[in-house]
């Protein structure tokens, strides 16, 4: 018979997986008398868990929700799905960063080294926005193996579909560098080995084979960083310089609050209450002007054709709060009162790369 801890763990595991559960089910999976059970459930009991019983033909017991959280236990499979979950906690909108990052913490000090080698060998990189549901959803066996190849730097062979419901695929050998998750989609940046180029494989098409491959020597990305390149490349271009205007600040705002308003911009962590952005738009006033909508304190990295706009948008707000003592009117012989009509912005360039932008592709 097991030990007194031992059983209680198991008992409580079993409470955890279904809601209602028998007295006589229970002692015939532990292997005890039901009076051995109920004396279990009062211990439980006494260590804050919430269990209730219920009467019937088949009574038994019920884990219930409480006032305070109790010591929980998770399978393997529900701890690697927590682990995802608190890596791309990032994307979420909210400002749960530090929180996610000490629970996955704590997690990871309690778990069996097996697990814990199977949850280090499973790093995320989240670029881009929220979404409001997967896209795509992958067999976490397949991100499992992903992840090992990415940690252990093995090649790694795989067959590759051309679409989610394609029946045919093509076979791949590649040094996977990172995993990546981006608007609820999953992918494999890699070296690929046959096309001696780099390459984006979606994880949902991906069927890895085994073995893994011998290991290799990690290569630099095109753009420096991971989020930079996947970013480039759902634009159309590994040049981040899609837009004509592209300008970099810290903002004195937590990363979270700032990638979820941030359509194509990079945000980069650098503490709890600031964060760098690296943003674009089609000219440097209208640049300036979105990263003034954060309502924070703003410096100014490069270029210095950011910081000359956001000194021109300084005077001319100054300008607008200051009272008017007279009307102004613009023009030789105006009346006061008259309307008048406003300057256009001088923008080379600006307004056709706009017109760009918009038209159908």
């Amino acid at each position: 018979m097991a030990t007194t801890s031992a059983r209680l763990l198991s008992l409580l595991s079993l409470l955890q997986a279904r809601r209602d559960w028998p007295g006589s089910l229970l002692a015939e999976r532990l292997d005890v008398s039901p009076r051995t059970v109920r004396r279990d459930v009062d211990r439980l009991r006494e260590l804050g868990y919430p269990i209730s019983a219920f009467k019937g033909p088949d009574g038994g017991y019920r884990l219930d929700a409480g006032a305070q959280l109790p010591p929980l236990l998770f399978d393997d499979d529900q701890a690697v799905a927590i682990a995802v979950a608190l890596q791309v906690a990032a994307l979420s909108g909210a400002d749960i960063q530090e929180g996610a990052a000490r629970a996955l913490n704590t997690m990871r000090q309690v778990m069996p080294s097996r697990l814990r080698h199977r949850i280090d060998a499973l790093q995320v990189t989240a670029v881009g926005q929220p979404t409001t549901g997967p896209d795509s959803p992958v067999d976490r066996t397949v991100l499992t193996a992903i992840g090992a190849a990415v940690n252990a730097r093995e090649v790694l062979r795989f067959e590759y579909a051309s679409t989610s419901a394609a029946t045919d695929a093509t076979p791949r050998r590649v040094e996977p560098h990172h995993l990546v998750t981006r608007n609820g989609r999953w992918y494999l940046v890699a070296w690929d080995l046959d096309r001696d180029d780099w390459r984006t494989f979606r994880c949902d098409r991906v069927s890895p084979r085994t073995p893994t491959g011998p290991r290799f020597t990690p290569r630099q990305l095109p753009m420096g960083d991971v989020a930079t390149y996947v970013t480039g490349r759902f634009r159309g271009s590994t040049d981040s310089s899609a837009w004509p205007c592209v300008g970099e600040v810290i903002i004195d705002l937590p990363a979270a609050v700032v990638a979820a308003y941030t359509r194509d911009g990079l945000v980069e962590e650098l503490g709890p209450d600031c964060c760098r952005l690296a943003q674009g738009s089609w000219s440097w006033v209208a640049l300036a002007a979105a990263l003034g909508r954060f309502g924070a304190d703003i410096e100014v990295i490069g270029p210095v054709e950011l910081k000359a706009a956001f000194a021109g948008l300084a005077r001319r707000y100054a300008d607008a709060a200051r009272p008017k003592q007279t009307p102004r009117v613009h023009g030789a012989g105006a009346r006061t009162g008259e309307k008048r009509r406003r300057p256009q912005p001088t923008l080379p360039g600006a307004f056709a790369f706009a017109e760009r932008r918009a038209e159908p592709t």
